[in-house]
């Protein structure tokens, strides 16, 4: 195990004020309903933005949260790394337009494209470059506005899908945080399964164009994206363990990637710890990919899930494929 080169100094998380039930969706007129969507995922409803609604003020409002129960000034941040599959523009990358809004004039700022797996790409990344000492304060935030890329006619894909962003502030673990923070970590990829999750066209090999139609969305391969989601996710939690040199039984919360309340229990079962010890939030906020670690962390803290001590593992899985995972003390 490592001695802990970050810690997790302040966490904060922002979503449109838009509410969307299931009983919302199928008054739309998808071929859906209320039961059907629970028993499958464990939704019940989502957050989605309103025309006009920026990802860049939810990244924002949700950064601001977390550096002001870090402690942390704008000029203070030395790197932004943003998680995103659904940036507001393609150019530039989502974290110059984050660090504009914020003013944080000094920092490097670029984005990470890992989907569901972004914030936890993006917290590694951080880890690693205060542990190089390239950086002393790291901003690692977690945004989706799916809802703009999801087909709103597709109950495979509408149903899931959700908007928000979530934040965290990573710091030089020093002095009395020297035991606390990052202990380990884990990532891995499989580029071979990408069309079981993916956007077709809208790129650079595939430009949008009328005629391009629904390849512009999100397509996905339901079942099998469950299988390998499962698989992966109980890789990332024993990997992560393992290198931490810990058991189940020493994690106090397991927070998962939340996709849906299946692969949750699933990846659960396999690591050995019992659901009263998982944080679960997708029934409230669905699946906001990389944005869901962060919020959910964010909602375990201001519900006093997390303490002073706590050791939380995190797992997520990702369009790529990839995953990954964390284990942190805090």
């Amino acid at each position: 195990m490592k001695r802990p080169f970050s810690y997790i100094a302040g966490t904060g998380h922002a979503v449109p004020a838009k509410v969307v039930t299931n009983n919302d969706l199928a008054a739309m007129g998808i071929e859906t309903n209320d039961e059907w969507i629970i028993e499958r995922t464990g939704i019940r409803q989502r957050h989605i933005a309103e025309p006009g609604e920026s990802l860049t003020s939810l990244c924002a409002k949700a950064s601001q949260q977390a550096m002001a129960k870090a402690g942390v000034t704008a000029g203070e941040i030395d790197v932004i790394v943003c998680g995103t599959a659904s940036p507001d523009h393609l150019l530039p990358s989502q974290a110059v337009e984050v660090q504009t809004a914020l003013g944080a004039s000094r920092a490097a700022a670029f984005d990470v494209a890992s989907a569901c797996s972004g914030w936890l790409y993006g917290a590694i990344v951080g880890d690693s470059l205060i542990a190089s000492g390239s950086a002393d304060t790291v901003l690692v935030i977690g945004a989706e506005k799916l809802s703009a890329i999801v087909d709103w006619t597709d109950r495979n894909t509408c149903i899931l899908f959700a908007d928000g962003a979530g934040a965290t502030v990573l710091r030089r673990a020093r002095g009395d945080k020297k035991d606390k923070g990052i202990m380990s970590t884990f990532m891995r990829s499989d580029g071979a399964l990408a069309e079981l999750l993916w956007r077709p066209a809208g790129g650079g090999a595939e430009p949008y164009s009328p005629e391009v139609g629904k390849r512009q969305f999100i397509h996905m391969a339901g079942r099998e994206v469950f299988k390998h989601a499962v698989r992966s996710m109980a890789e990332a939690t024993d990997r992560a363990l393992d290198s931490a040199r810990l058991t189940a039984a020493d994690v106090d919360l397991l927070i998962p990637h939340q996709a849906n309340i299946r692969i949750i229990e699933a990846t659960a079962k396999h690591a050995g710890i019992p659901m009263e010890k998982v944080f679960v939030n997708v029934d409230r906020f669905g699946n906001t990919s990389a944005a869901s670690i962060p919020i959910a962390l964010n909602d375990a803290m201001e519900q006093g899930r997390i303490k002073e001590g706590s050791t939380v593992l995190f797992a997520a899985f990702g369009a790529g494929f990839t995953w990954g995972s964390i284990v942190a003390r805090f």
